[in-house]
């Protein structure tokens, strides 16, 4: 029943509520605004009255003081007696005749004393003896005044309903603003009783949830007030329900979540070193390594023999131990203390810290000036050099002029080259990257980028092919362009840097989640030394994998930015004289694409 709910009962007492203090104002503005018209008619009478009386003393010329009278009443009507037998009539919007007003006059005694006493004299008559009108109930005003002809009076009157009537208009817009009052009571009643009673609905169905067992319902906290103290004492008592019943699960999940959020890598191990729990930093370090030792990192558990041995020492000598190991050119220290079991060791917690960023932003600070003046002090020394031969007359003939104008022009192109990526690395670094998002089809899209690169490969006799794990076609939303100019730079310089007879892959692997790329070679791989530092600017492996190549060494630093500009990301995993693989993974909604 609505009666008997919450919502019923207190859109009833508001309503209530409201509609009596609506009802009591009501009466009271009623009361003074009858009053208040009624004065105010009283006093502008009286006043007008007043000023014809003393025109009427002043004024010889009865015509003048009539025609002014006539202006002063208005709406009004007008009687004025001058002398014994001399008065005039101003009748201008009502019917009451010359001889009805001087019969009222002299009938009621009260009326007469403007006359006989000078008394100023306001009263209120009942006509409806004298007439039939609606009208018959006046309000009359006299003030009396003095004249060569003796004491005379001015009488000012008008119907009471005249005067009522901005009362009655009045009172009708009271009425409707308490009508709409009422209407905005009801909504907003009906509004805050939901409000209230909407974590009241939820409780009940926390509360069935909970009689059936899932100890996992919670109860939203929406306001602070006792409904949200409730709601704070039923997700205790939830939680404590759930404590008692299966603490072992709970502590899991809490170290479980503990884990995930962290920056380190964890890895937890029982008394005879199998692994129990990893979190995603300490994944990302199996998985390196995995791929280093060439095993499918999907059913291997076995770990690294320098953590193998440390874990020996600690179950050994239950004391911590530390060690520092080097996989993909990354730089991890581990640090293991153990478990106990209150007296007995039950296994062993490794934290693992990847400390390549601290080291490559120490080796990139002292490197960067260098690397900067090695980019530019070729092409600059090769612009002097050709100039200075020019200036000399070195060049004698038209052929080598051309030739040495050649070569300063392509000089010349190598540092536009190198300055405007120098920019756009700038302006993406800033955040300043601007995406021209659009759906792409994903295979049409991988085919056109190697399509332009079967020459190259060919003239090299490498081969180049697509491996496509696809099922059928899907789009992504991407930038196209941005994303060919990566897989451009990757598949070029896995060309460039892939002897003869080898071979170049583009792969492609899809969930419903992410799309992935890899770029496989087979060349002469990157140092592990080497590998933190190839997504930084100007930064080059060593000179056997550089010489004779072009290149300014800001490639793979835009890819790098073009990638997480995508909201993805892009790892290197590669062995000296076996290949490179780069990995560009991105995710298929994007929240800085999408919005």
């Amino acid at each position: 029943m609505f009666w008997r709910s919450v919502v019923g009962k207190l859109w009833f007492t508001i309503l209530l509520l409201v509609s009596f203090v609506l009802f009591v104002l009501t009466i009271l503005l009623m009361q003074f605004f009858e009053t208040f018209y009624l004065q105010e008619s009283e006093n502008h009478l009286t006043k007008t009255a007043s000023k014809i009386a003393t025109i009427i003393e002043g004024t010889e010329d009865e015509q003048l003081v009539l025609s002014i009278a006539r202006e002063l009443v208005d709406t009004s009507d007008m009687l004025i007696i001058k002398g014994e037998d001399s008065y005039w009539h101003s009748p201008k919007n009502h019917w009451y005749e010359k001889d009805t007003m001087m019969t009222l006059v002299q009938k009621d005694e009260e009326l007469n004393k403007v006359l006989t006493q000078g008394e100023v004299v306001k009263k209120r008559n009942d006509l409806s003896s004298d007439t039939s009108s609606k009208d018959s109930i006046i309000y009359i005003v006299g003030v009396p005044f003095n004249s060569s002809e003796g004491r005379g009076a001015v009488y000012i009157y008008q119907p009471l309903s005249e005067i009522e009537e901005p009362a009655k208009h009045t009172t009708k817009f009271i009425f409707l603003a308490a009508g709409i009052a009422i209407i905005l009571t009801t909504i907003f009643a009906f509004f805050l009783s939901t409000r209230i009673t909407a974590p009241l609905r939820k409780m009940k169905q926390a509360a069935f949830e909970v009689a059936k067992g899932n100890f996992d319902t919670k109860v939203p906290i929406l306001t602070h007030d006792e409904i949200g103290q409730l709601a704070i004492a039923f997700n205790q008592m939830g939680r404590q329900l759930k404590f008692n019943i299966n603490a072992l699960s709970q502590e899991k999940e809490q170290l479980s979540s503990i884990l995930s959020s962290m920056a380190d890598g964890v890895i937890t191990f029982n008394r005879d070193g199998t692994m129990l729990i990893t979190n995603p930093p300490a994944d990302h370090f199996l998985r390196a390594w995995y791929y280093e030792q060439g095993m499918d990192n999907k059913n291997v558990t076995e770990l690294p023999s320098k953590v193998s041995h440390l874990f020996q020492e600690v179950v050994k000598s239950e004391e911590e131990q530390s060690a520092e190991l080097t996989i993909q050119g990354r730089t991890w220290v581990i640090l293991m203390s153990p478990l106990y079991n209150q007296t007995k060791i039950r296994g062993a917690v490794a934290v693992l810290r990847d400390m390549s960023e601290e080291r490559k932003l120490d080796k990139l600070r002292k490197d960067f000036i260098a690397n900067v003046s090695h980019e530019l002090r070729t092409p600059i020394a090769m612009l002097q050099g050709y100039s200075e031969a020019i200036i000399d007359d070195i060049a004698s003939t038209d052929e080598e002029k051309k030739e040495i104008a050649k070569v300063i022009h392509d000089e010349s192109l190598r540092m536009g080259r190198l300055v405007n990526e120098l920019l756009d690395l700038a302006r993406m670094e800033a955040g300043h990257v601007q995406l021209h998002v659009e759906h792409i089809e994903i295979i049409e899209f991988t085919e056109r980028v190697l399509r332009k690169f079967q020459g190259l490969a060919k003239d090299k006799n490498i081969h180049l092919h697509l491996n496509n794990s696809l099922q059928s076609k899907q789009d992504i939303l991407v930038d196209p362009d941005r994303i060919e100019q990566v897989l451009t730079n990757l598949i070029d310089n896995a060309i460039r840097h892939t002897n003869e007879g080898g071979k170049v892959t583009l792969e492609l692997e899809s969930t419903e989640q992410e799309l992935r790329f890899a770029v496989k070679d087979t060349g002469v791989g990157i140092p592990q030394e080497d590998l933190p530092f190839v997504f930084e600017r100007f930064y080059k492996a060593d000179k056997a994998r550089t010489r004779g190549k072009s290149g300014t060494g800001l490639g793979l630093a835009i890819a790098k930015n073009i990638v997480e500009a995508h909201d993805g990301f892009i790892t290197v995993h590669s062995i000296v004289e076996e290949g490179t693989t780069f990995f560009i993974t991105l995710p298929r909604k994007q929240s800085n694409l999408d919005e």
